[in-house]
């Protein structure tokens, strides 16, 4: 297991409460919260219900609200915590924004690009080098998913 920080803790906390905000809106509970230098510069939930935007999972949000907020697309010096394992279309937005340091909570079995379907930040040929961590907050993540669907399957 990784060693985390009580930075990251809190950082991934603060995504846990996002992802609880997406539930809410019926969005499946998936947060995450972009930090830079200790500061939040961007934060998003899921909402490609709500927003018809198939693009708005919650990383790219973060994404989109970090470089307004630096008014730089790439956004060096920066971690991104989310609490599930990023598909493949985060995972390309995570090289090309040139974030240095992605945590996540729970692994996607299904569609996770960084560990569970692909290792898709490892990849060779990318410019590009993303540090990973998973596993942060996993039990309270992968709780807050199953009960979404565990409730979808009831209705």
């Amino acid at each position: 297991m990784p060693n985390f920080t009580l930075q990251d803790e809190y950082w991934m906390q603060h995504a846990l409460r996002l992802a609880k905000q997406a539930g809410l809106q019926d969005e499946v509970p998936v947060g995450a919260v972009l930090v830079s230098e200790n500061q939040m510069i961007g934060e998003g939930f899921n909402s490609p219900i709500q927003s018809h935007d198939p693009t708005a999972h919650a990383e790219i949000i973060a994404l989109r609200q970090g470089a307004a907020s630096v008014q730089n697309y790439r956004l060096i010096k920066t971690s991104l915590y989310v609490t599930l394992e990023p598909c493949l279309m985060c995972v390309g937005a995570l090289i090309h924004a040139r974030i240095d340091r992605l945590v996540f909570a729970a692994h996607d079995p299904k569609t996770g690009a960084v560990e569970s379907q692909c290792s898709a930040l490892d990849f060779p040929f990318h410019n590009h080098r993303v540090s990973y961590a998973g596993g942060l907050l996993a039990g309270e993540a992968s709780d807050l998913l199953s009960d979404f669907f565990q409730k979808k399957r009831i209705r």
